[in-house]
């Protein structure tokens, strides 16, 4: 493993390592406006929402990386105390990308992009009606982290009002991931697209598990179980009892116990083999047994 001094790197090698790293972001399409009344939209991945109550997001439009100028959405939101944070899905995220573009000020980037803007109902700043989810916030509270280049601009927006397409919504009143289709930014010009085989379900963990500490070392060692698969073990409240672990044995795996009865190399490669599989499909309890199964 490579290490790095953040002193040593030039900024846009500094920048690469965080925003290939970190990811993926969610993108924030802003709209602001300025006191005169001229509209502003653009998209910052530097951006997620920090607190339910009161319910606050933070977004950096940072410094430019060439010469430390400020973005038009930064000095807006100084004039301006309001802003529509506009969600970002698949079917608009190249009109997204189009907005970022170093358009003069006063160039309306609805237009540019195609988008079309509706009233908010409480702040000033248009939202965008294309977006799936739309956040109405005032601004409470803006932080300058330096003046150099790339330096970020902390701006805090409490949302005072929200509206989410029906179509996303479920029966239950939550948000289908698979029909907000959301879009995330990674490094270089990559993106991540939240939909399909990429959305994967995590249960929260038992408040008893068993944890990976108490693991069998035999298992914690395996070269054939992989790190998710012993967290998904150490999930488990406890350890199946000696009774079940042979019934088991007796029912399920007899046959690899009398084929591989001189070998126990591969007797227990085999049984770590067959439990990962156990796992994939669900059956944790069943994969303990084939584990403990070894050595009863």
């Amino acid at each position: 493993m490579k290490s790095f001094d953040p002193n040593t790197l030039s900024i846009r090698e500094l920048h690469g390592f965080l925003l290939g790293s970190v990811g993926p972001r969610p993108i924030a399409l802003a709209s602001t406006i300025n006191k005169q009344g001229i509209p502003n939209l653009a998209p910052f991945s530097f951006f997620n929402v920090f607190s339910a109550n009161p319910p606050i997001m933070i977004f950096s439009p940072a410094r430019r990386g060439t010469d430390s100028s400020t973005k038009h959405t930064y000095e807006n939101a100084k004039q301006v105390k309001e802003v529509v944070i506009n969600i970002v899905d698949y079917d608009m995220v190249h009109q997204t990308v189009l907005t970022s573009a170093n358009f003069p000020e006063g160039v309306n980037e609805f237009e540019k992009a195609g988008f079309t803007s509706i009233a908010s109902e409480i702040v000033k700043p248009m939202r965008v009606n294309e977006s799936p989810v739309q956040f109405e916030c005032k601004i409470t509270r803006i932080i300058e982290l330096g003046k150099g280049p790339a330096s970020g601009n902390l701006i805090f927006a409490e949302v005072v009002r929200f509206h989410v397409k029906d179509e996303i919504i479920t029966d239950l009143g939550k948000i289908d991931p698979e029909k907000i289709d959301l879009v995330g930014r990674a490094g270089d010009n990559f993106y991540a697209r939240a939909f399909g085989n990429s959305l994967f379900e995590i249960s929260r963990p038992n408040d008893n598990n068993m944890g990976m500490n108490k693991l069998p070392k035999d298992i914690r060692t395996s070269m054939i179980l992989s790190g998710n698969d012993l967290a998904i073990l150490a999930n488990e409240p406890a350890l199946p009892d000696e009774t079940d672990i042979n019934e088991y044995k007796l029912l399920e795996l007899h046959d690899l116990f009398i084929k591989y009865e001189d070998d126990a190399v591969q007797l227990e490669n085999e049984l770590h083999q067959h439990a990962k599989k156990l796992i994939n499909t669900g059956l944790i309890l069943d994969a303990w047994k084939t584990l403990l199964a070894f050595n009863n």
